[in-house]
């Protein structure tokens, strides 16, 4: 069994308040596309989604990044067409609040799959080098397959993106593949 994890894919992670700007709305299209190919074919999909409170001055990123992904604003909000997505299949997607970078800490997450026997962990979204990487580590510590699709992750940082794709390889033993299922980063 398998599972989508769509990872930090909203307004503020875009265009907002912490964006990763146009690396992460060209891979828009893919997001979606996957999402709901995941969901036609009945694997189990995660919207992990960062979230802050407004006066929150004891988180670590407090000192590290500006405010974002904040509850209750427009920031959080899954971005473009991801929200429609989400909207039209909200009964086939589980939605997951997380406050650290992997979607593992503090969360349900791992129950949620062992209750579902997956195996193999399918990573999209953003940012490649900071919340895909950590979600990833955690996922390879708990004995999941990964796989990352490269043509659905961004960061505002390019030496990291590609950091990160190669870590997620080579350390990690993740499949990096591309749209066509080939093998991707090298």
């Amino acid at each position: 069994m398998k599972a989508l994890v769509v990872i930090d894919y909203t307004v503020d992670f875009v265009t907002g308040k912490l964006p990763c700007g146009d690396p992460a709305i060209a891979i828009e299209q893919r997001i979606v596309e996957l999402t709901e190919q995941f969901i036609r074919q009945g694997d189990f999909v995660v919207m992990a989604v960062d979230l802050h409170d407004d006066m929150d001055s004891y988180h670590p990123e407090h000192k590290l990044f500006p405010p974002h992904n904040i509850r209750g604003t427009e920031g959080r909000h899954l971005y473009g067409e991801l929200q429609y997505a989400y909207q039209e299949n909200a009964e086939h997607i589980y939605w997951m609040d997380k406050t650290r970078y992997s979607a593992f800490c503090g969360t349900d997450m791992e129950l949620q799959f062992r209750a579902r026997g997956i195996t193999e962990v399918h990573l999209i979204g953003v940012c490649t080098d900071i919340c895909v990487l950590h979600t990833a580590v955690d996922a390879y510590n708990k004995g999941f397959s990964i796989v990352i699709h490269e043509d659905a992750v961004a960061s505002f940082n390019g030496q990291g993106h590609d950091w990160a794709l190669g870590h997620f390889q080579h350390v990690l033993g993740a499949r990096v593949i591309t749209k066509d299922g080939a093998e991707g980063t090298e």
